[in-house]
C-alpha cells in the first residue's frame, strides 16, 4: 500500500504534466518553429513543409484509437514510454534533414509519439485515479501545455540562434529522453488506484453515487445519445481544426513583423495565456455546464482570430495571440471533460 496525505493520484498528474510540458512544446508549438526554419533557412517552400506538419496531426488523429486500447491492456508506462522515444527521435531527426521528402518521414514519427501524450493518452493515465476530481485533475496536468510553450519554445529559439537547428533539435530530443523516461517508469508503473491499495480521489472507500456524472446518458434513448455524443466530435473537431492551422503557422505569422527572437515570444507568451486560461478551467470545470463554457470559449477565439486577419498590425497580433491562447488550453482539454460528464 502507498498511503499517505499525498494522495498518489497526484503524482500521476505531476508526471503527466511534465509529460505535457515536452509533448506540446517539442510537437504542437514547436511545429511552428520547425515549418519557419525549414522555409527560412532550406527555402523549402511554405506549402510542402504545412503539409508535412498536417501529416503530423493526421498520423497523431489515426493513432489515438490504438493508443487508448493499448493503455487500457498494457497499462501507461510503456506505452507513453514508447511515445517519448518516437516523439523525441522526430525532433532529432527534424534537425538533420537533406531532403524535403524526408521531412515527412520526421512528422510522422514525430505524430506517433504524440498521440501517446495527448489529450487521450493523458486523460486514460489520470482518470482512473479519479472520481470526483476528474475534470480538475485533467486540466492541471494540461497546464504543462501551457508552460511548454512559454518555457521550451523561446529555449528552443534561442538555443537555435546560438548552436544552429542541428545541434538544438538534437539536444532537445536528448533532455526529453532523459527526464521523462526515468519519471513515467518509475511513477507510471501502476494503472489504478487499487494496484496500490487505495480508492479514487484517496477516499478510505470508493465513492462512486449513482445520481452523479453519467446518469443523464443512461436515461436518454441511443438516438439522442449518439446524437450528444456526435455534436462533441464535430464541434469540437471543427476547433482543433483551426487551432491546429493557427498553432502551426503562429510562427511564420509573426516571424517577419517581430523577427525571430520576437515571433519565440509571442509563441511563449501564447502559451502563457493559455496557462491562466487553463488555472480558470480547473477551478471552475467542475461547477459549471462545459458545453455552455466550451461554446463562449469558441466565440472568443473567433473574435480573436478574426481581428488578427482585419488588422494585420503588431498590437492586434500580440494583442490576439494572447486572447486566443487564453481559450485553446481550454479548447484542447474540454472534449473529454464533456465525454466523461455526460456519459460516465
Amino acid at each position: 500500500m502507498l498511503r499517505g496525505k499525498f494522495f498518489y493520484g497526484w503524482r500521476v498528474v505531476c508526471v503527466c504534466f511534465v509529460a505535457a510540458t515536452f509533448t506540446w512544446g517539442l510537437g504542437v508549438f514547436g511545429s511552428s518553429v520547425y515549418l519557419g526554419e525549414l522555409t527560412t533557412a532550406r527555402a523549402w517552400p511554405v506549402s510542402t513543409v504545412s503539409i508535412a506538419v498536417t501529416v503530423f496531426f493526421l498520423t497523431a488523429a489515426v493513432v489515438l484509437p490504438l493508443v487508448g486500447r493499448a493503455i487500457d491492456r498494457l497499462g501507461p508506462g510503456p506505452v507513453i514510454s514508447a511515445g517519448v522515444l518516437l516523439l523525441a527521435f522526430g525532433v532529432i531527426a527534424i534537425g538533420q534533414l537533406n531532403a524535403i521528402w524526408q521531412v515527412f518521414g520526421a512528422f510522422v514519427c514525430m505524430g506517433l509519439g504524440y498521440a501517446t501524450m495527448s489529450v487521450t493518452g493523458l486523460s486514460a493515465t489520470i482518470v482512473p485515479w479519479f472520481e470526483r476530481h476528474q475534470g480538475r485533475s485533467i486540466a492541471l496536468a494540461m497546464i504543462g501545455a501551457s508552460v511548454g510553450a512559454m518555457s521550451i519554445v523561446p529555449l528552443l529559439v534561442t538555443a537555435i540562434v546560438i548552436w544552429g537547428f542541428a545541434t538544438a533539435t538534437g539536444v532537445a530530443g536528448v533532455a526529453m529522453i532523459i527526464v521523462l523516461v526515468p519519471l513515467i517508469l518509475t511513477v507510471l508503473r501502476f494503472r489504478s488506484p487499487e494496484e496500490v491499495g487505495l480508492s479514487r480521489d484517496g477516499d478510505p472507500e470508493l465513492v462512486f453515487s449513482k445520481t452523479s456524472v453519467g446518469d443523464s446518458a443512461a436515461s436518454i434513448s441511443a438516438t439522442q445519445e449518439n446524437g450528444r455524443l456526435w455534436s462533441v466530435v464535430v464541434a469540437f473537431s471543427f476547433g482543433l481544426i483551426v487551432q491546429i492551422g493557427f498553432l502551426a503557422h503562429h510562427y511564420a505569422l509573426a516571424l517577419p513583423s517581430v523577427g525571430s527572437a520576437g515571433a519565440g515570444w509571442v509563441v511563449g507568451g501564447t502559451g502563457a495565456a493559455g496557462l491562466l486560461g487553463r488555472l480558470l478551467l480547473a477551478r471552475v470545470v467542475d461547477r459549471v455546464d462545459p458545453r455552455h463554457y466550451s461554446a463562449g470559449i469558441f466565440g472568443v477565439q473567433v473574435f480573436a482570430l478574426g481581428a488578427i486577419a482585419m488588422f494585420p498590425v503588431v498590437p492586434v497580433l500580440i494583442t490576439g495571440s494572447l486572447v486566443y491562447g487564453f481559450c485553446l488550453g481550454q479548447i484542447t482539454t474540454l472534449p473529454p471533460i464533456v465525454v466523461r460528464r455526460e456519459f460516465g
